[in-house]
C-alpha cells in the first residue's frame, strides 16, 4: 500500500505531465511496483551542500524536466522578489553528463521565459567557468547543470548567487519555499530567445588570461618546462580548457589520457568518475608508469575538483589525498606568498574536516587560517565577509576542491591544475620532488594521517538510519575511540563545545548550523561524523596526528590499526 503523501503526488503527477510520463507512471502503478514508486515520490528533491542533486528519471525525488523545471520557476521567482526594479541576468551551462544540455536548455527557456536575460553557454564547459561568467556578466545567478563526480545514474542543479558562489542561507532556503509553491502547471516553458544569449567558445579567453594572472614562479616553470605531466578530464569537460591552460603557463610535456579524452556521459572507462578513487586513475597511471611521468593530474566531469599522483623516494606512483594535496599547496602559497612580501592581512579558508596539518602551516608562516563549513559556498561566505578587509589568498576542502584566487567563487579544478603543475616545479627545484616536499612539510609540522570512512545507506531507509546514527551518537557520545579517551564533543548542530571531563560548555562561533559532530581525543585526534549533503552517505573523517619518524611506514602501520579500531568503536 502507498502511503497518502505519495499518492497525493503522484496523481498531480499524472494530470500535469506529458503524456510519455504519464504512461509510464501508470505501468508502475499497473504492474505494482510500490518500491519503486515510493522512491521516486517520497520527497521533493533539496537543496544541499552541492544544491539539487539525484538520480535521473520520472518523480518528484528524481532528476527530469519537471523538476528542473520546477526549480527554476521557483528560483526565478525569487530573483524577482531579490532584486527589485532590476533587469535580471544569469548564466547557465552543464558538463557531459546525460541530459545536462536537454537540462540547461530547459533551464534557459523558463528563465527567459520569465522575462530574465540568460547567458546560455554553447557548449559543455567546467563549472568554474559558469562562476567566474557570473561575475564577468553582473549576473543576480546561475545554474550548472552537473552532478559533479556522481555515478553516471546521477544528475544535479547547482543554483548559485550574484557572487557567483552556491546559495547560502537565507537564500537557499528562501528558494526552496519559491519552489514549493510552484505547481507544474505553473511552469513557464515556452523559451523568449530574445533574451538567451549564446556565450561562445572566445570567452574562454578572458578566463584563461585571468587564471594566468596567478602564477607565482613562471621562471620556475621555465627552467622544468619538460616536466612529464599525464593529464585525464574522465569523459568531462575539463579537456575544454585545463590543455590549453598547462601549455599556457609553459608546460611543454603534457600527455593527454586520449581514452579519456572525448566527454561522455556514460564514462565508460571507470566505474565512477571520481578522482577520489584509484580506480578512475588506472589509464592515468598506466601512461604515467609508461611514459615515467612527474605528475599525474585527473579532473572529475564538470572540472571542479583535482586528484593527482607523484613518485615517491622509490619511485613508486602514489595517489595522493585531498589533505595532502591541500597541504602541499597551502605549504607552496604561501611559502611563495611568504618571499614575495607578506602584508599581515592575507588569509586562507579550510573546512572543519580537512586536516589541521593546514592550520599548522598557516600559524607558523604567518596568515590567517579560517575554519568553516563543508562545502565551498562557505568558503565563498568567508570570502564575500572579508572582501575588502582582507587579502585572500586560497581555500581548501579534503573532498579534492582549491580555489587560488578570488575571481571565482567555487572550487576550480581548472586553475589548480595549473597551480598544482607549477607547485611541482617549484618541489623539484627546491626539494627534488613533491613527495620529497611533503615529508619536508612533515617534519617541519608533524606528522598528520587523514582517513575518510564513508558509510552508503541509499533510500528512504538509508536516511532514516543515517538519521538514527547521528542521534545515538549525541545520546552516546562514545566514551573512547582508537584506544583514546573522547575528551571534547563539538556538535555544530546545537553550535556547543562540551568537556566531557568537566562538562564545561561553551559556544562554537558559526552563523548558522550544520548536522556535525566532532570527537576530541586525549591523544589529539579528531574524529567527525557528517551526513552527506549530495549523497546517501554518512561520512567519518578520522585525522590521527604525531611525530614525524624516518620511517613512516611503521607509523602508517600504527594509525591505520587505530583507525580500525576507531570504526569499531563507532559501531561501523
Amino acid at each position: 500500500m502507498i502511503e497518502q503523501a505519495i499518492s497525493e503526488r503522484i496523481n498531480i503527477w499524472l494530470e500535469a505531465t506529458d503524456e510519455q510520463t504519464k504512461k509510464y507512471i501508470q505501468n508502475l502503478l499497473d504492474t505494482n511496483q510500490t518500491e519503486e514508486l515510493r522512491e521516486s515520490f517520497f520527497q521533493d528533491l533539496e537543496f544541499g551542500t552541492g544544491g539539487l542533486r539525484g538520480i535521473m528519471g520520472v518523480g518528484t525525488n528524481r532528476m527530469n524536466q519537471y523538476t528542473v523545471g520546477l526549480a527554476t520557476q521557483g528560483l526565478a521567482n525569487y530573483l524577482q522578489k531579490a532584486f527589485p526594479n532590476t533587469t535580471l541576468k544569469v548564466a547557465v551551462s552543464y558538463d557531459s553528463r546525460n541530459n545536462s544540455q536537454e537540462f540547461a536548455q530547459i533551464v534557459a527557456n523558463v528563465f527567459s521565459a520569465n522575462g530574465i536575460k540568460v547567458y546560455f553557454f554553447e557548449n559543455l564547459r567546467p563549472t568554474p567557468e559558469l562562476s567566474f561568467a557570473i561575475r564577468h556578466f553582473g549576473c543576480q545567478s546561475g545554474v550548472m547543470l552537473t552532478a559533479s563526480h556522481n555515478p553516471k545514474e546521477y544528475n544535479g542543479y547547482k543554483a548559485y548567487w550574484n557572487d557567483g558562489a552556491q546559495l547560502v542561507s537565507p537564500h537557499d532556503t528562501n528558494v526552496i519555499k519559491e519552489v514549493q509553491k510552484v505547481k507544474i502547471q505553473d511552469i513557464r516553458f515556452e523559451a523568449n530567445k530574445n533574451l538567451i544569449e549564446i556565450v561562445k567558445a572566445d570567452f574562454d579567453e578572458i578566463y584563461l588570461q585571468k587564471v594566468k594572472t596567478l602564477s607565482l614562479y613562471p621562471e620556475l616553470i621555465q627552467k622544468h618546462k619538460n616536466l612529464k605531466v599525464v593529464y585525464t578530464s574522465l569523459h568531462g569537460t575539463g579537456i575544454t580548457l585545463v590543455p590549453e591552460l598547462l601549455k599556457r603557463f609553459g608546460f611543454e610535456n603534457v600527455h593527454i589520457v586520449t581514452e579519456q579524452a572525448e566527454p561522455n556521459g556514460n564514462f565508460p572507462t571507470v566505474v565512477y568518475p571520481n578522482p577520489e578513487e584509484a580506480e578512475a586513475l588506472t589509464l592515468a597511471l598506466k601512461k604515467a608508469q609508461e611514459i615515467d611521468a612527474d605528475l599525474v593530474l585527473a579532473n572529475d566531469p564538470d572540472a571542479d575538483r583535482v586528484g593527482i599522483a607523484v613518485k615517491d623516494t622509490q619511485g613508486r606512483f602514489i595517489l595522493l589525498n585531498g589533505n595532502q594535496t591541500g597541504s602541499l599547496v597551502m605549504f607552496y602559497l604561501l611559502s611563495a606568498w611568504k618571499n614575495k612580501g607578506l602584508k599581515g592581512n592575507e588569509y586562507i579558508v579550510k573546512t572543519i574536516v580537512t586536516t589541521d596539518l593546514i592550520d599548522s602551516i598557516a600559524e607558523k608562516l604567518g596568515v590567517e587560517c579560517y575554519n568553516t563549513y563543508t562545502g565551498f559556498k562557505y568558503i565563498a561566505t568567508i570570502m564575500r565577509e572579508q572582501e575588502d578587509k582582507k587579502q585572500y589568498i586560497a581555500g581548501c576542502e579534503e573532498s579534492y576542491g582549491y580555489l587560488i584566487g578570488d575571481f571565482v567563487r567555487d572550487k576550480d579544478g581548472v586553475s589548480a591544475c595549473a597551480l598544482i603543475a607549477e607547485m611541482t616545479a617549484y618541489a623539484h627545484e627546491n626539494y627534488g620532488g613533491v613527495y620529497s616536499m611533503l615529508l619536508e612539510i612533515y617534519k617541519t609540522f608533524g606528522f598528520y594521517e587523514d582517513t575518510l570512512i564513508s558509510i552508503t545507506k541509499k533510500g528512504i531507509a538509508g536516511m532514516q538510519e543515517i538519521k538514527e546514527m547521528m542521534q545515538n551518537y549525541r545520546l552516546q557520545t562514545p566514551k573512547q575511540l582508537g584506544g583514546s579517551e573522547v575528551v571534547v564533543l563539538k556538535d555544530y548542530q546545537s553550535l556547543e563545545e562540551t568537556n566531557l571531563k568537566t562538562g564545561e560548555k561553551k559556544k562554537l562561533l558559526f552563523d548558522e548550523t550544520s548536522n556535525v559532530l566532532q570527537f576530541i581525543t586525549t591523544d589529539g585526534s579528531k574524529i567527525s561524523a557528517r551526513p552527506s549533503g549530495t549523497e546517501p552517505k554518512i561520512k567519518f573523517y578520522v585525522s590521527l596526528k604525531g611525530s614525524y619518524e624516518e620511517n613512516l611506514e611503521s607509523v602508517r602501520e600504527k594509525f591505520k590499526q587505530k583507525t580500525i579500531q576507531i570504526k569499531q568503536d563507532l559501531g561501523l
